[in-house]
């Protein structure tokens, strides 16, 4: 399994590990975000979804436990003239606000089920009423492919995990399928995943 520290030895150096452009994904929901939104991105390493996020106009703070992949985006965020509340959490241990987030990117964030079921129970909590939830992970028919994600089933995300872990979220995207990524040296090539943008009622 994955640690912290196994993590900041991926990032540490000034190579981006999953480029330095927004995910595609999420850049394609642009026109369902507003400026001053409250926005948090989970897992966001380096900080490529946050800064471009806050160069919107959005109010975002970004979460990963790599404390090297936080630093990073702080720096990135400096370089490109934005503010981002860039943290170190463990999303499984993390303090959840209660109703404050009008958006929460969850782009490549897979963790193992104990932990995904808290993290996306904090994320129910979070969200405000009409927030948005947009999410873009690894599918098991991923595995073999060597565009990126974990090697590790379990980790993986699917419809159905979508459906009942996010049960009481009003669906307003959800597929699974074939993309082309070019996201940085860790994400190249045809990949397997599942997409959804999500509504809290």
């Amino acid at each position: 399994m994955s640690t912290s520290l196994a993590w900041d030895e991926r990032y540490t150096g000034g190579e981006f590990q999953f480029g330095t452009a927004p995910n595609e994904y999420l850049r394609a929901q642009a026109w369902r975000f507003r400026p001053g939104m409250a926005t948090l991105a989970v897992g966001d390493g380096e900080g490529r979804n946050g800064v471009w996020l806050a160069k919107l106009g959005l109010a975002v703070t970004s979460l990963d436990w790599s404390a090297v992949a936080v630093e990073k985006a702080q720096d990135f965020a400096a370089k490109r003239g934005v503010e981002l509340d860039a943290r170190q959490a463990d999303v499984a241990r993390w303090d959840w606000p209660e109703a404050q987030y009008d958006l929460i990117a969850w782009i490549y964030l897979h963790l193992p089920p104990e932990d995904r079921a808290i993290a996306t129970a904090g994320c129910l909590r979070a969200l405000k009423p009409g927030g948005l939830l947009v999410l873009e992970c690894f599918s098991p028919a991923q595995e073999g492919r060597r565009s990126g994600g974990p090697k590790i089933l379990s980790l993986l995300w699917d419809r159905a995990i979508v459906e009942r872990e996010f049960a009481g979220l009003e669906v307003l995207e959800l597929t699974e399928g074939a993309v082309r990524l070019d996201e940085g040296p860790r994400h190249q090539g045809l990949a397997e995943v599942v997409r959804c943008v999500l509504r809290k009622p």
